[in-house]
């Protein structure tokens, strides 16, 4: 069985399965080609004359990805092309696993009441398989080298050159697998004058400007690990673009994700203000720097959101709070004067919602269509009655701890929903098994096991 692809025929044999051609060849504008005496004829992509199109379950369910990443921006990388059904091999050190196996409390507890594993771990490890391999030395190189020769991603987070003297650097694997996409995750990216340094979120929040612009009277950082958790999502977005271009190409290509310039790209409409005036901005705590009210107000036993984003909603504020005054006053009638006399207009906010409970001016905002809202716990967050509706947690059932409680992707579709399949898996849970599948027999993995490489 032949098919033309890329300008060049490519015989099915190279291909691991039937399934993964038909997913490759019906990608190509003009292709025919047989199974069993069935004629099918591809004219544009995805579109057939003639033949049944192949249902998918998930929507990457063709893809094979080698994880050699660790801790968060690559594992929520990887994560996010799990949930869709690639099949994610992570790649960890024997005895020790990811970094973050350890970062805790808290703990996930096994049946006799032990601290294994850490929550943070489970956070961004799910529908994964783990393969425990040291590939510092030779053997454990070959294990990989043969993995990566039947894949199509590979993702990394080492410093610049790191995985050079494992012979699993972009410049060795794409000569093992040409049409590899390999994702490397670092700091402050391949190239520059600070391309050695390490990149630590924290750190990136404090040099890519997001902390000079966060908090009040000191420069803060965000409560979660948002350049890391960004750069993924960004990186996962990548990877299906270059795994796009490789189905049109059959050309793999070497993606250089920076947290340091995702951070920046995401200081966003902050980032261009400065750019348009070249004048840097105060800290304006839970303001916002360019609409006024939109803000933190006190109530009698609490705090609410308020936010009026435009002039109309104003007005329809000041209705809802009998002050209509507020909105003809030439100090507050435009979003530009209010920008310039913020603080009066907060006081004077601050005073009429300190005359009521926050519960009183939710409810009683909400019935008058004012942008409003308030600030929850985590806790508050997950019993919300929203959330629940939106299944954004959800049960994994894991081999040792039993029914495990996860946070939901949030991605919602009609035809290919990310999937729960399996539970962040154990150090090595299924190094047999995908050794197994590269041919290794039970002495081999014995062999392997003794020396110390598994």
């Amino acid at each position: 069985i032949n098919a033309e692809y890329g300008g060049f025929l490519k015989k099915a044999s190279s291909f691991s399965s039937w399934d993964r051609m038909h997913h490759t060849v019906k990608r190509c504008r003009h292709v025919r080609y047989f199974k069993g005496g069935v004629k099918f004829v591809t004219k544009k992509y995805g579109q057939f004359s003639q033949g049944k199109k192949i249902e998918k379950k998930n929507a990457l369910d063709h893809l094979k990805v080698i994880d050699i990443s660790r801790v968060l921006a690559g594992p929520w990388a990887t994560q996010m092309l799990a949930d869709f059904g690639a099949e994610v091999i992570k790649v960890e050190r024997p005895k020790l696993g990811d970094d973050t196996r350890r970062w805790g409390p808290p703990w996930i507890k096994d049946s006799t009441g032990k601290f294994t594993e850490s929550a943070y771990f489970m956070t961004a490890n799910r529908n994964k398989k783990s393969i425990a391999v040291d590939f510092s030395k030779e053997k454990g190189q070959k294990i990989l080298h043969a993995l990566i020769k039947d894949s199509d991603v590979l993702v990394e987070n080492y410093k610049v050159n790191g995985l050079k003297k494992y012979k699993l650097d972009y410049d060795y694997v794409s000569k093992i697998n040409p049409g590899i996409i390999y994702c490397s995750l670092t700091g402050y990216g391949q190239t520059g004058p600070r391309k050695d340094e390490s990149g630590y979120d924290f750190m990136i929040q404090g040099a890519a400007g997001l902390m000079s612009i966060t908090g009040e009277d000191v420069p803060m950082k965000v409560g979660v690990a948002v350049a890391d958790l960004m750069t993924g999502t960004y990186s996962s977005f990548a990877i299906l673009a270059a795994l796009a271009y490789r189905d049109r190409t059959s050309k793999g290509q070497h993606i250089d994700m920076s947290l340091f310039d995702v951070q920046i790209a995401n200081l966003s409409y902050r980032g261009m203000s400065y750019l348009v005036t070249r004048e840097l901005e105060p800290r304006f705590g839970n303001a916002h720097p360019s609409i006024v009210p939109y803000n933190v107000f006190s109530t009698s036993d609490g705090f609410i959101i308020i936010g009026a984003g435009n002039d109309s909603q104003y007005l329809n504020l000041c209705q809802a709070l009998n002050r209509i005054d507020l909105a003809k006053d030439p100090k507050f009638s435009t979003n530009s004067v209010r920008v310039d006399n913020r603080t009066e207009l907060t006081n004077i906010l601050n005073d009429i919602f300190k005359t009521q409970t926050k519960s009183y001016w939710l409810s009683y905002l909400k019935q008058k269509g004012v942008s409003c809202g308030p600030i929850n716990t985590i806790e508050e967050t997950f019993q919300d009655p929203q959330t629940v509706h939106r299944n954004m947690e959800t049960t994994m059932h894991h081999s040792v701890f039993g029914n495990i409680p996860i946070i939901s992707n949030p991605i919602k579709m009609t035809e290919t929903m990310p999937q729960y399949n399996s539970a962040p898996p154990m150090i090595g849970e299924h190094t047999y098994e995908i050794l197994q599948k590269l041919n290794y027999s039970s002495s081999d993995i014995e062999i392997l096991k003794n020396d110390g490489i598994i």
